[in-house]
């Protein structure tokens, strides 16, 4: 599905990414966790070529990102960020339907059907954002990003601002989500309890490089002392609610 080739990205002096090579299969989900300044974001973002990278090849389905219309890649990928970014000035409906109507697909009306998919009632479509809590608007949030059927669903810290029982509930329904649309999900997250319960494969990035890339098991039992040290957090957390 998802191809990455001696990725780097400089800025200044300094390298966000260092020769970053990644290979996704159709169906994964992937965590990519790591220090802030690592380069999650930045490779994240190179993608959908919010970011464009000073060398190496990114290939999505085995064609060139560098190769399509913008617009026609990026309305093939969902990408859904902490801030949500709905438009304030429109309903949930306009929302969720402003990619397909923005890629010329006026026919069908799938705001129902969508907001049914992440577990909103369909009295919901009529509302605005500032009507919405939190956990509401990020679902809005996912519905949008869903609406245009893309494969590929790009995610940066999606649940980082929600109180900690809407996060771990809507990631568990984003989770059923994905393994019911068959979609291949890139997640950024600081949260490595997230990661490790979510994801099916974890990649973690320091100071711009791959250091560590496996399941939650491989992960629970890498040598790596700073890999080690990042995957010890949730685990000592564990043994002391266990002491508790």
């Amino acid at each position: 599905m998802l191809g990455i080739a001696g990725l780097t990205k400089r800025h200044g002096a300094r390298a966000a990414l260092d020769d970053v090579s990644l290979s996704v299969a159709a169906g994964q989900f992937v965590a990519l966790v790591g220090p802030s300044g690592s380069g999650k974001t930045t490779l994240l973002k190179s993608i959908n070529r919010l970011v464009e990278p000073d060398e190496g090849t990114i290939t999505l389905e085995g064609r060139d990102v560098r190769a399509a219309p913008l617009a026609e890649l990026r309305h093939g990928i969902g990408y859904v960020i902490q801030s949500i970014g709905l438009f304030p000035h429109m309903s949930v409906a306009e929302n969720i339907g402003i990619v397909p109507k923005l890629m010329g697909d006026n026919r069908t009306d799938r705001t129902a059907e969508l907001l049914e998919l992440v577990a909103l009632p369909a009295e919901m479509a009529s509302r605005y954002p500032r009507e919405l809590s939190g956990g509401q608007a990020q679902r809005v949030g996912f519905a949008r990003a869903l609406a245009a059927g893309p494969k590929l669903m790009l995610m940066d810290e999606p649940f980082g601002a929600l109180d900690p029982v809407t996060r771990d509930s809507l990631g568990r329904a984003y989770r059923n989500l994905h393994d019911r649309l068959g979609l291949t999900t890139l997640m950024v997250t600081h949260d490595i309890a997230e990661a490790l319960l979510l994801a099916d494969r974890i990649v973690v990035l320091i100071d711009g490089r791959i250091r560590a890339d496996g399941t939650a098991a491989d992960l629970l039992a890498h040598d790596d002392p700073d890999v080690k040290a990042m995957i010890d957090v949730p685990r000592r957390q564990a043994e002391r609610l266990a002491s508790l």
